[in-house]
């Protein structure tokens, strides 16, 4: 029998991106607020790194512990993944003693869609 405890994926604290492309309107007070908390979060090389990492890593997740060698300390390396899920880009599951970490579902769609030109424009 393993002891393996299998926690359900943890709800990031705020909604992944919803606004539409810039160009297609200008984004209300509340799109701008929430938009801003993910790139905010994304501003930090250190940050952008791990989402990148945990984003391109073979299954579409990584454990903690196969990307906390960045170049700082790991208690550092758990703050940045926890400003991450804050800011809604991250989702995160406990297996045992490990972390595994995956990019919220629909983020990277939804971020290049904001990027992105409206149809026709």
């Amino acid at each position: 029998m393993s002891n393996v405890q299998v926690l359900p994926l943890l709800e990031p604290e705020s909604a992944a991106p919803c606004c539409p492309p810039l160009t297609e309107r200008p984004l209300t007070a509340v799109e701008a607020e929430r938009t801003a908390v993910m790139f905010k979060a994304l501003g930090d090389p250190v940050r952008l790194r791990l989402f990148s990492l945990i984003a391109s890593h073979e299954g579409g997740e990584a454990c903690v512990c196969d990307i906390s060698d960045v170049g700082v300390s790991q208690p550092t390396v758990s703050h940045h993944l926890k400003k991450l899920r804050e800011a809604g880009l991250l989702t995160s599951q406990r297996r045992g003693t490990w972390v595994y970490y995956r990019v919220a579902p629909a983020v990277l769609a939804a971020m290049g869609q904001l990027l992105t030109s409206a149809a026709g424009a």
